[in-house]
């Protein structure tokens, strides 16, 4: 059974920094695209940063230059470090792996950026 689980989210201030982690089972996610998605109230899910197979990463203008994407296959684990967080950040995150067999999604973990 594959599971992706989220953890790392939290209440920040505005300039402030989290690490988000998805640990996975199941599934051995270096043979996978790895993304992380976001949602906030009465908005769409947004993709925010990938990382490929190949361990190239891209990520939505609006957080490039702020946000990490990482990958560490021993722990079969990615990351998004994110930095100088702003109250347009907050939304729920989730972790998505998906190749040609099939696209998994975690449970999401609520990030909020307020002061």
């Amino acid at each position: 059974q594959v599971q992706l689980v989220e953890s790392g989210g939290g209440l920040v201030q505005p300039g402030g920094s989290l690490r988000l982690s998805c640990a996975a089972s199941g599934i051995t996610l270096s043979r996978y695209e790895m993304r992380w998605y976001r949602q906030a109230p009465g908005k769409q899910r947004e993709l925010v940063a990938t990382i490929t197979s190949g361990g190239s990463t891209n990520y939505v203008d609006s957080v490039k230059g702020r946000f990490t994407m990482s990958r560490d296959n021993a722990k079969n684990t990615i990351y998004l470090q994110m930095n100088s967080l702003k109250p347009e950040d907050a939304a729920v995150y989730y972790c998505n792996a998906r190749n040609v067999f099939g696209s998994y999604w975690g449970q999401g973990t609520q990030v909020t950026v307020s002061s």
